[in-house]
């Protein structure tokens, strides 16, 4: 007679449920696994025969089949284990197929028994709780990061002989977990503040206005100007994260096996500093078995590029889509996966390939062949989606040694920010936003409007900098930061000119400063 055991994956970041059914038949020894299983789940063969018998149990001697359901969906990992060894046991009389009827099994089998964590328990046990499922066994480390679903009981086991003996003698203890309390511990310490910063009044200003409304930001300038220290410090002024976003990044991070026991959830704003070697793959996410990249591990937080024109012009490229829209789709012959990449870019590079061009106190060497080569892997149509854009001057000797007034710290920063961020939440909690970097076209005609003299002034800034209609939207959502950075609920002409100041990146700025 079959058995059936329910168990669960994920496809991207959507949860599935798996039937294990188990047929044990009279006939020469031996054990399949049918369903599309890839090698990790083929290998669970040796790993259940080992952990059954090491755990005092009887390992059948006869014909096994084990079909993961629905049989046309590809099945990876290791976290099949546990619900393939249940069914074995059922099959030999070790326990009742209705006791473990209410119940879902997840887990990898050491030979010995144990019980070792897998990745993507939260969106598993997230999906298994919206088909019903009642009660889900977990090794016990993941207890902690599935207990975050409410409504649904977690049971943590540390073998395979404890979770027989839960139903046969000493039920397991169920795992508590409460997510306000995670929220509400401080997690605030940053190893970089702005107050370790000095000067760069405009830098730090742009910073903050990126941080308070999502927007992306690009920082142009010689070397040792401090774009590196300041992007490290924007991690610090970042607000906290609310309970949707934390359980939507912890999702990704579980799919990537990136959380620990100690910390089931994300509670910090992620920030991503890449290195110019990665691929476009690892950017944006791919394999034979798609996983997230770069860009969605950075979701509700920061991709830092540092020395952005060293990346390939390909990898570069590979940005402007999920910029604009906020997700990336990566299509193979047989199903299309799609994660979120709602990020905020920061990126910073230098001016030129010696980095002085425009430079007050040096000189720069490259001819103009070599900074136009330099510079076109920027395109203009990935320039147009940074909000952003500006430059860093070198600091000259009385910023760098006065000290007489302390630079403002990230903390007061902070303040204004999370401010700007309560501001955007309450305004936009029946439009299914966060900041004002998403706001839609609609939205903009909606949330943005300003005065005929401001028009006027746009209408000259257009001309002169000759904008696109995306510019144009950027900054007018540029200045609705600003406004609430000011506490403002209208755009005022000061606003509008502030934002103005973030124009887009022209080699022809350094050259004139020269």
């Amino acid at each position: 007679m079959v058995n059936k055991v329910t168990t669960g994956a994920v496809i991207g970041l959507k949860a599935y449920e798996v039937s294990v059914e188990t047929d044990v038949q009279n006939g020469l020894p031996s054990f399949s696994v049918v369903g599309l299983p890839d090698a990790a789940v083929n290998e669970a063969r040796d790993r259940v025969r080992s952990a059954i018998k090491n755990s005092n149990f009887t390992f059948p001697t006869k014909k096994i089949v084990i079909n993961l359901a629905p049989a046309d969906l590809k099945k990876a990992g290791t976290s099949f284990d546990l619900s393939i060894a249940m069914g074995i046991l059922i099959e030999e009389g070790v326990l009742e197929a209705d006791s473990v009827k209410d119940y879902a099994f997840l887990g990898e089998l050491s030979l010995n028994g144990d019980l070792r964590g897998v990745r993507g328990v939260l969106p598993v046990v997230m999906g298994l709780k919206d088909i019903g499922i009642k009660n889900v066994i977990v090794p016990f480390c993941n207890a902690k990061e599935a207990a975050l679903v409410d409504n649904i009981n977690i049971f943590g086991a540390e073998s395979l002989f404890d979770v027989v003996n839960h139903f046969t003698e000493v039920p397991l203890k169920q795992t508590i977990s409460d997510i306000a309390s995670y929220l509400s511990v401080s997690n605030e310490n940053y190893e970089y503040d702005f107050k370790n910063v000095k000067g760069q009044q405009k830098a730090k200003r742009a910073l903050e206005i990126a941080a308070a409304g999502g927007h992306n930001l690009l920082m142009v300038g010689a070397p040792g100007s401090g774009k590196t220290l300041m992007a490290k410090c924007f991690a610090s002024i970042l607000p906290p994260l609310n309970l949707s976003e934390a359980l939507e990044l912890t999702k990704i991070y579980s799919i990537c096996g990136l959380l620990t026991p100690e910390e089931p959830l994300v509670r910090k704003r992620p920030f991503r500093m890449v290195h110019h070697t990665a691929s476009a793959n690892g950017i944006i996410g791919g394999g034979s078995n798609p996983m997230p990249g770069e860009i969605t591990l950075a979701h509700r937080g920061v991709l830092f590029l540092d020395e952005l024109v060293e990346f390939p012009r390909n990898v570069l490229e590979v940005l402007r889509q999920p910029i604009e829209d906020g997700e990336i789709v990566i299509s193979r012959a047989k199903h299309s996966i799609k994660y979120p990449a709602k990020f905020l870019l920061l990126g910073a590079m230098n001016p030129c390939p010696c980095g002085y061009l425009g430079d007050k106190e040096k000189q720069c060497t490259c001819s103009e062949y070599m900074i136009n080569r330099y510079l076109a892997k920027l395109s203009g149509p990935l320039l147009d989606r940074i909000d952003l854009q500006i430059d860093v001057p070198r600091l000259t000797a009385n910023e760098l040694l006065t000290s007489s007034e302390a630079p403002e710290s990230s903390f007061e920063i902070r303040k204004r920010v999370i401010n700007a961020r309560n501001i955007q939440a309450e305004r936009y909690k029946n439009e299914n936003i966060f900041t004002n970097s998403e706001l839609t076209p609609d939205m903009i005609k909606k949330y943005c409007q300003i005065d005929e003299a401001s028009k006027e002034i746009f209408k000259a800034a257009i001309i002169k900098y000759r904008l696109s209609g995306r510019r144009y939207d950027r900054v007018l959502k540029i200045a609705r930061t600003i406004a609430d950075l000011d506490n403002s609920d209208i755009i005022k002409q000061k606003h509008l000119m502030q934002a103005l100041q973030y124009k887009m990146f022209d080699k022809d700025t350094y050259v004139s400063a020269d």
